[in-house]
C-alpha cells in the first residue's frame, strides 16, 4: 500500500482498488453517470485526480456512501486492504418511522 504523501491518482482506479466497484468500466460508468461526487462537486471525468483527504459521495446500489479518501494501492487487494484505503463518513440509516414497512 502506498503512502498518503503519493501524488494525485484516477478516480476510476481508486473506487476499483478500494473495492467499491466490482471492476474499472464499472467506475467508469458510475462517475460518467453522474453518482459521484469529489469534495462537493460533481465530477463525469474517470481521470479526476483524487489526493489524500478527499471526501467522496457516491451513490450506488441504492444507497450513498461518503468516503475519505486516506490512501492508495498500486493494484487492487483483499477486502482488509482496501478498507485502509477510505474512511467511511456515511451516517448511520435512520430507522423508519413505526406503522411504516421497511424496504
Amino acid at each position: 500500500m502506498a503512502e498518503p504523501q503519493d501524488p494525485p491518482r484516477r478516480l476510476d482506479k481508486w473506487l476499483w482498488c478500494a473495492r467499491v466497484t466490482k471492476s474499472r468500466t464499472g467506475a467508469q460508468g458510475l462517475i460518467t453517470a453522474g453518482h459521484v461526487r469529489v469534495n462537493r462537486t460533481r465530477t463525469r471525468r474517470a481521470s479526476h485526480d483524487l489526493k489524500a483527504g478527499d471526501v467522496l459521495t457516491i451513490a450506488v446500489g441504492g444507497r450513498v456512501r461518503v468516503l475519505k479518501v486516506i490512501a492508495f494501492a498500486l493494484r487492487r487487494g483483499p477486502p482488509a486492504v482496501a478498507r485502509e484505503l477510505y474512511e467511511d463518513l456515511t451516517p448511520p440509516a435512520r430507522p423508519a418511522p413505526e406503522g411504516m414497512p421497511e424496504l
